[in-house]
Order: C-alpha cells, then sequence, then structure tokens
C-alpha cells in the first residue's frame, strides 16, 4: 500500500524498503533509499515510522549506515505489543516507510574533545550508532585507536555485530582500518567465551585486560554509550568514576550517551 505526499506531515517522506533481514525472533534490521538531500552525521538518529489510521507513528532510530553510504540502514527490536514495532517487523522490500527530514543525536564526533583511544560501549539494539561511527573514515582521522563493546542476553543476538566486523574488514572503502578497531562481545544469560555485564566488566579490570587497554584515561580516552536507560545510567555512573566528563554538540568533553530510544 502506498502513501499520498500530500497526506505526510512536512517533517517526513515516504521512503521504499530496499531489504530487511530477521537476525532473531526479537531483532531485525532493514534498509531505505536515501532521498536527495539527506545529510547526516554519522552516529545521528532520525524519526523512523508508518502510517497509522489517522496520524503518522514515529519513533527513533539510530542511522546504522555510515553518512558516505547511497541507503540507510536500521537495526530494531521487535516489541509484540508496541505500537510501531509490532506493524515495522513485518515490513518486506518496496514497501512504504516515514523518515523523518532532521537527524540529530550526541553519539557524534563533533561532541568529543580530540583523544587518542574511541570507547563505543553499547548493548542490544544500542550498537547501531557505532555500526555508522566504526564505518566512517573520519573516525579514523580523529584517533589512533577504536574499541568495541557489544553486550547481549544470548549469543544469537550478537550475530549482527560480528557480521558489521566481518563486513568491515572486507570494506574496499574503510577496510585498511579494520586491523584498528578491537572488538569486544560478552553475554549476560547464556554461557559464552565471555559473560557480565559490561560495568561489572569495566569494574573488574577484565575488560581492560581482554582488551589490552590501561583504564579510562580522561586524557586520552573519549567514550561514547548506547542501550537501555538502565545500562546507560550505570555505565555512564562508572565511566564518570574515573575522571571522564559528559559532553555534547555545544560543548565538547570526553564522554557522551544517547538520548533516544525505541519502544
Amino acid at each position: 500500500m502506498g502513501i499520498h505526499e500530500t497526506t505526510l506531515p512536512k517533517s517526513v517522506t515516504a521512503e521504499s524498503v530496499l531489504s530487511v533481514h530477521h537476525w532473531t525472533d526479537t531483532l531485525f534490521s532493514f534498509r531505505l533509499t536515501r532521498p536527495a538531500g539527506f545529510r547526516f552525521r554519522s552516529g545521528e538518529f532520525v524519526m523512523i515510522g508508518l502510517m497509522g489510521e489517522t496520524r503518522p507513528i514515529l519513533r527513533a532510530y539510530s542511522i546504522a549506515s555510515p553518512s558516505w553510504d547511497e541507503g540507510l540502514d536500521f537495526y530494531s527490536i521487535k516489541v509484540q505489543d508496541g505500537e510501531l514495532t509490532s506493524r515495522l517487523q513485518n515490513i518486506k522490500p518496496g514497501d512504504p516507510v516515514l523518515l523523518g527530514k532532521k537527524p540529530t543525536g550526541t553519539l557524534v564526533l563533533d561532541a568529543l574533545l580530540p583523544g587518542k583511544t574511541l570507547y563505543l560501549l553499547s548493548t542490544g539494539t544500542g550498537l547501531a550508532p557505532f555500526a555508522s561511527v566504526i564505518r566512517d573514515p573520519e573516525t579514523f582521522d580523529a584517533y589512533e585507536r577504536v574499541v568495541l563493546t557489544h553486550t547481549c542476553r544470548e549469543v544469537k543476538e550478537l550475530d549482527y555485530g560480528k557480521k558489521l566486523m566481518e563486513d568491515l574488514r572486507n570494506d574496499p572503502l574503510i577496510g585498511e582500518f579494520a586491523d584498528r578497531v578491537t572488538y569486544f562481545s560478552s553475554t549476560t544469560r547464556e554461557p559464552y567465551d565471555r559473560q557480565g555485564r559490561i560495568t561489572d566488566l569495566i569494574s573488574s579490570g577484565a575488560f581492560f585486560d581482554a582488551v589490552g587497554q590501561p583504564a579510562f584515561n580522561p586524557e586520552t580516552d573519549r567514550v561514547m554509550i548506547c542501550g537501555s536507560m538502565d545500562m546507560i545510567r550505570d555505565t555512564r555512573a562508572l565511566v564518570e568514576g574515573f575522571g571522564l566528563r559528559e559532553g555534547s554538540n555545544a560543548m565538547p568533553r570526553e564522554l557522551v550517551v544517547e538520548k533516544a530510544f525505541v519502544d
């Protein structure tokens, strides 16, 4: 079913689904056409949605593709009784999806002071903005090393991140930077090589031992955090304990966190 442009708010456009991949019963990703003139910084989010009976249903989604990509990638949970995701999980190639015209967000290089090592700490679909950041050449102009973490409940939920790293290594544009990325994954419910919440692994020092880096240093290290609200709260407090301060686009510092969530 198509969408008539005349029925849409001026703040959104109707884009077409290019592809959909279902990773688990609760996780899926999809790719949309990118409208001409749509500009964003890697790590930003935008409103995504579908038409409801009387109004558009929109939620904030991090863009998982880098700013140079010709399409727009997204990574989503499936909430069976969610107002949006209960329907969004059923999209097929060719279907229309609403896209906001004004991307924004704090998980961008501009919101951080210069540093040497960039830590991208994520849980669940919080990996999405970092899928964008680690595929942007500007990230490697700004940092000598990038450490990407992904913590999920079950091993299967790590597949998106593993495929991301595989694609990074094989990418003709940015594959040369892959050896400067350290990928650290862990699970909290199912047995795996590394188990535990990222906060516990940082606190115990096991995380730093695994990635071969010293503890967070506000002089050299910069941190981005994205996950559930509880994860962000706990991880931010922990990182701040090392002396890193939260910044923003208006006041760059050593630490930034995501401020948008999906149902």
